[in-house]
């Protein structure tokens, strides 16, 4: 069934300051409707709402918090993992050091990098040290090894059982897990010959975490109408969602654009990304000189490229999408339990995907497929049939869907979506509450929602949403005959934790 979109719709704001000729009835081109005509037309004087409420904000609001900030930057960092666990290859299933037991089937794995494949990790920092006892898994099975030797990135292991280890060097094929240690009686840390390891003796492992950056961007709009336009009365009553009514145009107009930059400050935090290095933008009149600091560039990192940075993706597993079909959304909660395995989520879908969600749930009841049942499952013929699902439990997982109208809107994210094919995003999975990280500086730790905005303020100027007003239209402040009505806002975005975060696309 193909669907035909109307036509003829005022989708697009004009860039005139006043109101427009083709905006008003025409009594004189067409004799028939224009003076000549006796008779006084039908005014519908209220202006219509036909694309309903207009704007996209409120997505931060209902899951983040903001907070007030008087740097440049924002610097936060986040616990690593508890475990020692990496990834890397065996190298060698018959060359390693003797430790003179008489065993030949002695192995050496190359570290390569963490479990988590972390840019920036340096393999011959590794926490494995001499006596830990380690889970060596890859295609050829998962051996329980000793550790006998430590020289930086590789370990020499000696596996518990009679089976040796072959060499597989598939890079990154091979999974390494510390798992405990194993000493002789009166032993110090020593190689598992008696003697003292002084290849690499390693001393105690300390705590990781990551440092984190982002920093803010500075947004700016404004209005202007002339002296003459603002007693100008039109014939027809405007409305808007600011609450602006009556028959002055320029009211709506301005109002229009405060709703238009309110939904910039979202839809910024939500899309923004630092600038290339080598980009074109790094090199325009917005940045003060030359750096190397990503931090100072171009750009704030949005909720969608950090997650693409340092969360997870899924396309589901027909790349499709990734509400499909159960076996897909398990897929999902399989990667959350590798992560923070948070119990509650937030889904915010598109429309595709929302309905995509209510099958794959209607489809667990034996009667879904005839549409008897959705919903509680307590429908019946008198009573309007329930389709839809607003959240359910899956595992230890609890879900609540909510429809994302920035994913939806033709003229957002929806339109971007129609054009983009398999890059476009269907949706975002947020962990709900709260994480605890360390403010640097405030030199604490502190329990915070996983997204916040940060923005700039101090006692002298407050930059959450500054608005002012010059000319000398109502209050003087310049020469100026006209009205001149200015936005402005400096803000970032934090997203903490980002691992626990799913991108659907």
């Amino acid at each position: 069934m193909a669907i035909t979109a109307g036509g003829s719709l005022n989708s697009v704001p004009a860039a005139q300051k006043q109101t427009l000729n083709s905006n008003y009835i025409d009594f004189t081109s067409d004799a028939t409707a224009g003076w000549a005509q006796q008779y006084l037309p039908d005014l519908m004087e209220k202006e219509a709402e036909v694309f309903g409420p207009r704007t996209i904000s409120g997505f931060l609001s209902k899951i983040g918090a903001e907070e007030a900030m008087t740097s440049d930057r924002v610097i936060w960092s986040e616990q690593g993992r508890l475990h020692s666990s990496y990834k890397g290859n065996v190298s060698s299933a018959t060359n390693g050091a003797n430790p003179g037991t008489g065993v030949s089937n002695i192995a050496q794995v190359t570290i390569e990098s963490d479990i988590d494949e972390t840019s920036g990790f340096t393999a011959n920092n590794h926490g494995i040290r001499v006596n830990d006892t380690v889970i060596v898994a890859n295609s050829d099975g998962v051996f329980k090894c000793l550790v006998s030797v430590v020289a930086d990135a590789v370990i020499d292991v000696l596996p518990y059982s009679a089976s040796a280890l072959s060499a597989n060097t598939a890079s990154k094929g091979t999974t390494i897990l510390v798992y405990g240690s194993e000493y002789g009686k009166g032993q110090s840390y020593v190689t598992a010959a008696g003697t003292t390891n002084t290849t690499d003796q390693r001393g105690a492992n300390e705590p990781d975490f990551k440092t984190f950056v982002n920093k803010p961007i500075i947004m700016k709009d404004y209005y202007e109408v002339s002296g003459s336009d603002t007693s100008r009365i039109g014939w027809v009553e405007i409305t808007g969602e600011e609450g602006q009514s009556g028959y002055l145009w320029y009211l709506k107009a301005e109002a229009d654009t405060r709703a238009r930059f309110n939904d910039y400050l979202e839809m910024a935090m939500l899309e923004g990304e630092f600038a290339a290095t080598s980009s074109e933008v790094q090199g325009s009149t917005i940045l003060p000189g030359s750096t190397t600091n990503a931090a100072d560039d171009a750009g704030t990192e949005g909720l969608f490229a950090a997650i693409e940075s340092r969360g997870n993706e899924t396309s589901g597993v027909t790349g499709v999408n990734a509400a499909t079909d159960l076996a897909e959304f398990d897929a999902i909660l399989a990667e959350f339990d590798k992560q923070g395995a948070i119990e509650e989520n937030m889904l915010f879908v598109n429309r595709a995907t929302s309905l995509a969600f209510d099958d794959m749930l209607a489809s667990m009841n034996s009667y879904g497929a005839g549409g008897t049942s959705y919903g509680v499952f307590e429908n019946d013929e008198d009573m309007a049939l329930n389709l839809g699902f607003s959240g359910f439990r899956r595992g230890s997982y609890d879900f609540y869907k909510s429809d994302f109208r920035y994913l939806n809107d033709k003229a957002t994210r929806g339109g971007i979506n129609d054009a983009a094919g398999s890059a476009a995003i269907r949706g975002v999975i947020i962990p709900a509450g709260t994480s605890t990280v360390y403010d640097q500086q405030l030199g604490k730790n502190l329990k915070r929602p996983f997204l916040h905005v940060r923005y700039r303020a101090s006692q002298t100027d407050d930059r959450r949403m500054k608005t002012w007003t010059t000319g000398s239209v109502g209050a003087a402040t310049s020469a100026l005959d006209a009205m001149q009505i200015h936005f402005l806002s400096e803000r970032c975005l934090v997203t903490q934790g980002a691992n626990n975060f799913m991108l659907m696309k």
